[in-house]
């Protein structure tokens, strides 16, 4: 029981209910042990969550090894002002057939299922189930809970390895996902904050807008990472949805705004594109060591303003 000295828990949305992988990266936060965990219907709610005060921050799904960007949190991420991604957590993705108690594989013509995990299982449902039919769900575990509660009348249903500790199910088949090598990574966003202080294994995500279409334009939004031995680890396009052939740059970036050319690169796409979203630097999920060029120090980039303002006052070169 919390006691009046202690602080208020806080409270961290994830896409419910319990046993999703969302609920897996959260368990990776240590911070968030032992406080109040949300569940949520959708990226949209958690987001809500967050910009609103009901959750100090939400854990939501950005990328996935199989199928590339999650675009319902790109697009969120890019439309939901006030928000900073605070830190990465990647969660191996498997997945199991359940069943009600009873049933056995044999038993199963329509499976529920979440669309994404569907396509990462595709190929062993064809193979095991020629003749099966989709039914799609809102999440992994809900494809799993319907078949309990009464709401789907699917045979089957694909859910995380960990369903059945949480469900009275009996796993009809384990290990269904077509890639064994497939991952999620996470990230946990919270209100607009300060950047933690870097740790040399960070990464820096931004939202940028091409600020008009023409040859080479894409080109010279990548030179203001290139130039500066910035290497980007994602770099997807949506839709921005105004008219055809208008697109948003979703961008990974190895490094942290506190580097100087990271900070000298953002100036540059600012001066580029006026439309340039910064969404957080933060240490990444597998702590490699962001390696660069010595020409590409900190020092450097000190010495160079240095230099110039030298020059502008009028100083005589040494």
């Amino acid at each position: 029981m919390t006691s009046p000295a202690d602080p208020a828990p806080r409270t961290y949305s994830y896409l419910g209910p319990a046993g999703t992988f969302t609920e897996a990266a959260l368990a990776q936060v240590p911070e968030a042990r032992n406080q109040r965990w949300r569940p949520v219907r959708n990226v949209g709610e958690a987001l809500a969550d967050v910009v609103e005060g009901r959750s100090h921050a939400a854990m939501i799904a950005i990328e996935n090894s199989v199928d590339g960007g999650v675009s319902t949190a790109q697009d969120a991420l890019a439309t939901v002002p006030g928000l900073r991604i605070i830190g990465e957590y990647l969660v191996p993705v498997d997945f199991v057939l359940v069943g009600r108690p009873g049933s056995s594989l044999e038993d199963v013509s329509t499976v529920a299922a979440h669309p994404v995990a569907y396509g990462q299982c595709l190929q062993w449902l064809t193979r095991t189930l020629p003749e099966h039919a989709h039914l799609p769900a809102a999440s992994n575990v809900a494809s799993a809970v319907g078949l309990l509660d009464g709401t789907s009348d699917a045979d089957a249903a694909i859910a995380p390895p960990t369903i059945t500790e949480h469900h009275d199910l009996v796993v009809l088949a384990r290990n269904i996902g077509d890639n064994p090598n497939a991952v999620t990574r996470f990230v946990l966003v919270s209100r607009t904050v300060a950047p933690a202080p870097p740790t040399g294994a960070d990464k820096t995500s931004l939202i940028v807008e091409l600020p008009e279409d023409h040859p080479g334009a894409l080109l010279e939004l990548l030179e203001q990472f290139a130039t500066r031995g910035i290497n980007l680890s994602l770099l997807a396009s949506r839709p921005i949805g105004d008219a055809l052939g208008r697109y948003r740059f979703v961008i990974d970036a190895d490094g942290h705004i506190h580097d100087e050319r990271m900070a000298d690169a953002l100036l540059g796409l600012r001066r580029f594109s006026p439309k340039v979203l910064y969404l957080g630097s933060y240490p990444r999920a597998d702590r490699t060591v962001v390696r660069y060029p010595d020409r590409y120090s900190d020092d450097v980039f000190v010495e160079a303003r240095d230099w110039l303002r030298a020059l502008l006052s009028g100083e005589p070169e040494a």
